[in-house]
């Protein structure tokens, strides 16, 4: 009897080993930085953060501030590459995902201060790469960068071809009540796919944003 149980628990046992080693790992993932828009903070790209860990990636937020535009967008820009200077190892290689103001700032993080050496995958979601008539209605000095032809906006078009370094994707939705016109997040640099979503906030929460936020980022 005692060898019967031996040999069964023997058994069990191996099979149990079997079960565990082929169960699959989660693959690991490059690390990736969720930047939010105006008016927010981190948690706005909070539950986009936990969805790409729970797909085994190691996504970070952090907040910009002041985030109501008070300050210039280059302001911004500089606390993205000082929070990346400081989370990151020297030449780690991460990808970028912004949203609305956030891809303008770190559009301006890419060109400006070094930022495409860093970044591979780089995904922005209802931004105003080319300005939005929302921007009129505040006057600081963010929102004016965001504006029309603003001098800011200029700049960055002047040599935005170097964004084709990056495996550049732009989400952006022909409903955005925020982004007007809706085109302006489309540029000719990025891979441009459209979403239909009511409303502006809803592109970073809503699951078929959030699966093709997975699948530009598994590119």
């Amino acid at each position: 009897m005692r060898r019967l149980l031996s040999a069964l628990t023997a058994v069990l046992l191996a099979a149990f080993s079997i079960h565990v080693s082929a169960t699959p790992a989660v693959p690991i993932r490059k690390p990736v930085l969720l930047i939010h828009g105006i008016k927010d903070d981190a948690r706005k790209m909070e539950p986009m953060a936990r969805y790409l860990r729970a797909e085994g990636w190691d996504a970070k937020t952090m907040s910009l501030r002041p985030s109501w535009g008070q300050a210039g967008l280059e302001v911004l820009a500089a606390q993205v590459a000082e929070f990346i200077a400081q989370n990151y190892a020297p030449g780690e290689k991460i990808d970028l995902v912004a949203y609305s103001m956030g891809g303008l700032v770190t559009r301006y993080y890419l060109q400006r201060l070094g930022g495409l050496d860093r970044v591979e995958r780089y995904i922005t979601i209802s931004t105003p790469h080319r300005g939005t008539l929302m921007a009129y209605l505040i006057q600081n000095d963010g929102c004016r960068q965001m504006r029309f032809e603003s001098a800011f906006l200029r700049d960055l078009e002047s040599d935005a071809d170097q964004l084709r370094r990056l495996d550049f994707t732009s989400f952006w939705t022909p409903l955005d009540a925020i982004i007007v016109p809706s085109h302006s997040s489309s540029v000719p640099q990025a891979r441009n796919v459209r979403l239909i979503v009511a409303l502006h906030p809803l592109m970073v929460r809503q699951k078929r944003c959030l699966r093709a936020v997975r699948e530009a980022l598994s590119r």
